[in-house]
């Protein structure tokens, strides 16, 4: 089968080959024709070995949407033709995490495509309790959004308990996760601040307030909530906005974070955090109970803004434009 592959970390060493050997199934197993794949930051991280890849030759490609072709003997609910996307958690369904629905903390647990072969290939075997039905009415390029791009927000939002008619601030609002958060938070009943400078995209996806001049963005914050500051905000971009963003949380209020694309590493004024009760809030992927509601909840209405597609021959260029600077979009690989 054709598959873009690599034998040592690099991305000069990733190669697109014709005859890469298909995948085996199991009995629990289901192979998967992989239409589109989503091009994430994870998948850079595998190729450049920043994610030790295993096994090797390894194929990367986190976020996979396709028809099945074949299940294993023990599968049932899925046939050949179905529409499907893969939840890219892999879990024991055995530990105290996954026992308690969790199973994106799983304690033995992996992920795709850094514990597993990933999509970006003709065909991909992951397990049947990783593979999600979809209806006809969804688009493929929101199908290959929906296991990370569109999970980890969801999750996040989860996380916080955002309730309606609280007031959200969304970083990074015109980015991937941003955009669906944006589209989420609006389903949830919540009044969504977004913080972005592409303030006529995010409207599109339904921010009732854009702030486009981060250096100002707790002072714009406290005037559009008259002095309440933020119910909960996310910050899925990590150090460079963090301090804006702690700022622009109330009392009693959440700031939920997932990214560190401009840094891991900040300051924490303690005393802010207690006197206003501030919850710190980590959040990880999503689960799978999360991933089916996100499905049968939001998936028909989701809008996904695609800024560049490639074939799968060119998945060297598909990697590189994840850094680009004019980058406004997701990059989708059509294989």
């Amino acid at each position: 089968m054709r598959a873009a592959i690599f034998e040592k970390p690099g991305l000069e060493n990733l190669k697109v080959t014709a005859d890469a050997e298909e995948p085996k199934l199991t009995d629990h197993d289901v192979l998967i024709k992989v239409k589109t794949a989503g091009v994430n930051p994870i998948d850079q991280n595998v190729v450049s070995g920043s994610y030790p890849a295993s096994p090797m030759p390894h194929i990367p490609g986190a976020e996979i949407a396709g028809i099945v072709d074949r299940v294993g003997n023990h599968v049932q609910g899925l046939n050949k033709g179905d529409r499907v996307i893969v939840y890219n958690s892999l879990f024991d369904g055995i530990c105290d995490m996954c026992l308690n629905g969790s199973e994106n903390t799983c304690r033995n647990g992996g992920l795709i495509p850094v514990t597993a072969n990933g999509g970006f290939a003709e065909y991909v075997a992951v397990p049947q309790q990783n593979v999600f039905k979809l209806s006809d009415d969804i688009s493929w390029d929101v199908a290959a959004s929906l296991p990370v791009t569109g999970l980890t927000p969801f999750h996040a939002l989860m996380e916080a308990s955002l309730r309606i008619d609280e007031d959200l601030v969304v970083f990074g609002a015109s980015g991937n996760t941003g955009m669906i958060a944006t589209q989420i938070a609006k389903k949830m009943g919540a009044k969504v601040i977004a913080v972005s400078r592409e303030e006529e995209r995010t409207k599109e996806f339904g921010a009732d307030y854009v702030i486009s001049d981060y250096g100002k963005v707790p002072e714009h914050v406290r005037e559009i909530t008259h002095g309440k500051m933020a119910d909960v905000v996310l910050n899925s971009l990590g150090a460079k906005v963090w301090d804006s963003s702690f700022a622009s949380v109330g009392k009693n209020g959440r700031l939920v974070t997932f990214g560190v694309l401009t840094g891991p590493e900040v300051n924490l004024n303690i005393r802010s955090l207690y006197l206003k009760q501030i919850k710190l809030i980590g959040s990880t992927g999503g689960t799978r109970a999360e991933l089916r509601e996100l499905i049968d909840s939001s998936a028909k209405d989701l809008k996904v803004k695609v800024w560049r597609r490639f074939g799968l021959e060119d998945v060297k260029e598909a990697l590189e434009a994840l850094s680009a600077k004019d980058r406004e979009g997701r990059i989708l690989l059509d294989v």
